[in-house]
């Protein structure tokens, strides 16, 4: 976890990403990307010289088709021994989605209900910013997609200012591999919980991850080479700070070594 916390930390100054003062939330789902945001950022603010504190929020999606839900009761468990405050909030998403309205494409409106339902809740609660799990390998795939299904070159950006809502988001997880967070979190003992969505698995970003596994695997470093020129290029609030360094992303469980600096 200290190598994730180091280059957390760099993302964060890099993109100038926490103020002193804030009160951020982070959306903790369950799955791996959220916890080890979550237990970096708990970690951090322990020492950053821009004291801030932070709340975990985890959205219950509902059960599907009269299923039974998710116990989130070990992630509760676990915020309790961060020290992070933990907030429920229930939900009938899932139901609506797939029993009511039965979508056969439900991510996008997946998507947009759950970020509703969290920026409503923290914003009720004074809280103006918000931390996603994404990570390095997201980056790249979402470059991918927004290339083959949207015809642009386009991805989210490291912070992003909701002027509807007046909130934030930050990711500062970019700079971490999905194969280092994995292993982080089977070494932490973290307590992630199954995602039991029905399309998990079967949409056009598993399609795309696999197609950027592969082309890795030709290619090796393209993704490093991608996430780069997303850096340099650069999309809006990508870039070009000349501070800003590559991130440290190798597979597990590659994980020695020192991050590459720029070149002068």
């Amino acid at each position: 976890m200290e190598k994730i916390l180091s280059l957390v930390r760099r993302c964060v100054e890099d993109y100038d990403m926490i103020q002193a003062g804030d009160r951020v939330a982070v959306g903790v789902s369950g799955g791996k990307d959220s916890l080890v945001t979550l237990t970096a950022l708990a970690k951090l603010s322990r020492f950053y010289p821009k004291p801030f504190t932070v709340e975990a929020f985890t959205l219950d999606m509902g059960a599907v088709d009269g299923g039974e839900g998710i116990d989130f009761g070990p992630v509760s468990g676990y915020c309790e021994t961060l020290g992070v405050p933990f907030t429920l909030l229930p939900s009938e998403i899932s139901h609506i989605i797939f029993d009511l309205r039965k979508e056969k494409n439900p991510c996008s409106m997946c998507a947009k209900m759950r970020r509703g339902a969290l920026h409503n809740a923290i914003a009720q609660r004074g809280i103006r910013k918000i931390a996603l799990g994404h990570h390095f390998d997201d980056a790249v795939e979402t470059f991918f997609l927004s290339l083959f299904y949207e015809g642009r070159l386009s991805c989210f950006q490291p912070v992003t200012e909701l002027s509807r809502t007046g909130i934030t988001q930050i990711r500062p997880l970019l700079y971490c591999g999905e194969g280092m967070v994995r292993g982080a979190a089977r070494r932490n003992n973290l307590p992630v919980v199954f995602n039991p969505c029905p399309a998990d698995g079967y949409t056009k970003r598993q399609e795309v991850k696999e197609l950027v596994a592969e082309l890795e695997h030709r290619y090796p470093g393209l993704k490093e080479r991608v996430f780069g020129s997303m850096q340099r290029l650069p999309l809006p609030e990508w870039g070009p700070l000349e501070h800003r360094r590559r991130p440290l992303a190798e597979e597990e469980p590659a994980e020695s070594g020192r991050p590459e600096r720029p070149k002068a």
